[in-house]
């Protein structure tokens, strides 16, 4: 695990010196971070990184998991689809199955922190036992873009959010009317994690071998988790216009996480999508191939991130960090991560992924400048060390009042 002093020489010494006295601040203070899972997605990911970080501050962070079931996770995907925006049949019983979850959680989980830091929706009604430890300061982090959620699961939702001391969103569009603080704080990458770090040419090379991906044209790749709002089927569809005038190649890359439990049916569709084109590359990647994912993003001509919705889409900073041009939807985060045609292209729709795509193939040096500037931004605004001074931030100001703050 990197140490504090590496980062120093990506983002300046005064930086880390900001984070050293900001953890001073919190000596005698215990940080609790829950969530549902501990592999897959980007909030395990940041929480693995973030917290041995802590640690080296002097920062006593710990982390602990939910339980639940087929039926819950089932529920709470549908939960995060309909947060989303997206349509979602969610019944009383379904309501019911999430509360008879949460109350099993809630009598056996110990929330032991001075701090109650909560992740998402699976464990948010845990806050029935703040009244039991009157004294702890609970916060609730939303990585999702909740910007125009189905009222019938955000209503359900707020009368647990209402009873939190501050909440956590990624992005303004995110915020909601609530009568508690909220905090605007974007996700991160680790730039020294085995995702992000700089990697022998030797081993990229060798990863492309392994899954038989060649390097006589263009690589086209989307890295994320088999998603139905990360829209691989359409990825496919636009790489198909864009063959029809540039021959090259497409990679569909991602995992899944333990608590998506749609995700081995939309690999599934994908990989009938893809059938009968030996130029398209379904991988199914595991947990813990975090090099192998890095030396695909490496290898790639250019990245895609076609999601119809999005919480931030870290999968974009991490291409942006490598200085790999990116087409991306305008969705979520991303358009904080990327300015239209200056640091990578946004677009709406199938045809514009497919446009954007020509575009930067025929176009060999303004590709190479979208993602050299895709990395600067990258780093003055999306690294790990910028979240950690956030969210201490956000820690010591839960003692003072104030309405919205913008970190």
């Amino acid at each position: 695990m990197s140490k504090l002093e590496e980062y120093a020489l990506i983002v300046g010494q005064s930086v880390i010196d900001e984070l050293k006295l900001l953890a001073e601040r919190l000596e005698g203070k215990v940080i609790q971070n829950i969530n549902s899972t501990a592999v897959g997605g980007g909030v395990a990911e940041i929480l693995h990184r973030m917290l041995p970080l802590l640690k080296e501050l002097e920062v006593d962070a710990r982390w602990d998991l939910i339980k639940g079931g087929e039926t819950f996770f089932q529920v709470t995907k549908k939960f995060h689809n309909a947060l989303h925006g997206q349509s979602e049949k969610i019944t009383p019983k379904m309501f019911d199955a999430f509360m008879e979850t949460s109350q099993q959680n809630i009598d056996e989980i110990d929330t032991y922190g001075d701090i109650v830091f909560v992740h998402d929706p699976q464990p948010i009604a845990l806050i029935h036992k703040k009244k039991l430890e009157p004294e702890q300061k609970w916060i609730w982090r939303c990585h999702i873009d909740v910007s125009r959620p189905r009222p019938q699961v955000w209503n359900f939702l707020k009368k647990f959010i209402f009873d939190y001391d501050a909440c956590v969103f990624s992005a303004p569009a995110f915020s909601q009317k609530l009568p508690v603080r909220q905090f605007l704080i974007t996700p991160s990458i680790d730039p020294l994690s085995d995702k992000n770090k700089e990697l022998p040419q030797g081993y990229i090379e060798s990863v492309l071998e392994k899954y038989g991906i060649t390097r006589d044209k263009p690589i086209i790749t989307q890295i994320s988790r088999f998603d139905y709002l990360k829209d691989p089927v359409g990825v496919i569809e636009a790489f198909l216009k864009v063959r029809k005038y540039n021959d090259c190649q497409l990679v569909l890359a991602g995992g899944t996480a333990t608590d998506d439990p749609e995700a081995a049916q939309v690999l599934e569709e994908v990989r009938r999508a893809a059938d009968g084109h030996s130029d398209i590359y379904i991988l199914s990647i595991p947990p813990g191939s975090d090099l192998e994912i890095n030396a695909l993003q490496r290898a790639s001509t250019i990245i895609v991130q076609k999601s119809i919705k999005e919480g931030f889409g870290l999968t974009v900073s991490e291409a942006l960090w490598k200085a790999r041009p990116v087409v991306a939807s305008a969705v979520g985060g991303i358009p904080l991560q990327i300015t239209h045609k200056y640091s990578g292209l946004l677009c709406h729709s199938i045809e514009g992924v497919a446009f954007g795509i020509k575009q930067l193939l025929n176009s060999p040096e303004y590709a190479k400048k979208l993602g050299e500037n895709g990395r600067e931004h990258v780093k003055q605004n999306f690294l790990l060390t910028r979240h950690l001074r956030d969210y201490l931030l956000v820690f010591l100001s839960l003692y003072d009042s104030q309405e919205i703050v913008y970190l």
